[in-house]
């Protein structure tokens, strides 16, 4: 079925990688979810756009805070990312997750919204997911469903297998690089039917000539000043979204600037 292409309101939700950490922009960040809007304003000027997405959020979370606020700007078009932090935890159950994110899709899809959704990551290089493949597996392969049954585009993130190469993370080898997102923007605007001027499948520079004793200081950087405090905050119960309101709540034109963590300025495509 072809959709309209004429969006004139965009609303993203989700975590820390719809929020866009890992790109930095001014006091804030930037991320593909702001560099897909810049392109769809681009084709529609005076686009409208809400970035809703807080790191470090559940998927029910997601669904109980965000989804209701998205539903009540009545957007032409939805990007959903959610169930990330979720694979992090002891326990997990990818059915129900799919079932409860299949339920905010279909009433998106009721409210006359556009809606796109991404499966996860491919964990297999990432040393705090590797052993959640199988899960975050399942879960995939029910959001192709809930994308065929609900006529919503699908992004399939885990088949972007350019994500998975070092440059691709930043230092917590968890969160995006600038051009990992830059190459994500350029996805979902191809599976949104919009032109690309770039190839996000392009390879990337080699980093395997770099010495053993180089990636291992790398590998005890990465414990010391990642691994270690984010598995204190969680004993802590203090996990990174706590408190923190979404960095452009309202729905207005691109280029207006809405706070001090506002990442809607004219930046330079990378």
């Amino acid at each position: 079925m072809e959709r309209p292409r004429d969006w004139r309101t965009y609303v993203a939700v989700g975590d820390s990688f719809t929020e866009g950490l890992g790109d930095p922009s001014g006091a804030g960040w930037r991320g593909w979810a702001d560099r897909l809007a810049e392109r769809l304003a681009g084709h529609r000027p005076g686009l409208r756009y809400a970035n809703l997405a807080v790191r470090g959020l559940l998927l029910d979370q997601i669904l109980d805070e965000q989804v209701p606020v998205a539903e009540d700007m009545e957007p032409d078009l939805v990007t959903v990312c959610a169930a990330g932090n979720d694979f992090l935890r002891p326990r997990v159950d990818p059915d129900g997750l799919a079932d409860r994110l299949e339920t905010a899709v279909a009433r998106l899809r009721a409210g006359g919204a556009d809606v796109v959704v991404f499966t996860s990551f491919d964990p297999r290089d990432m040393r705090l997911l590797h052993h959640r493949r199988g899960p975050i597996a399942i879960y995939n392969q029910h959001l192709h469903a809930i994308a065929q049954r609900h006529d919503a585009h699908l992004v399939d993130l885990w088949s972007m297998s350019v994500l998975r190469h070092p440059l691709a993370r930043v230092d917590d080898r968890m969160h995006l690089s600038p051009e990992a997102h830059r190459r994500v923007a350029l996805r979902v605007c191809e599976v949104l039917g919009l032109p690309v001027d770039g190839d996000w499948r392009a390879p990337w520079p080699d980093r395997d000539g770099r010495p053993w004793l180089t990636r291992r200081r790398d590998d005890l950087a990465f414990t010391r000043e990642h691994l270690l405090p984010w598995a204190g905050e969680r004993l802590r119960g203090r996990p990174a979204g706590i408190g923190r309101a979404a960095k452009r709540p309202h729905l207005l034109p691109w280029r207006t600037v809405t706070g001090p963590e506002d990442v809607a300025v004219s930046v330079p495509d990378r």
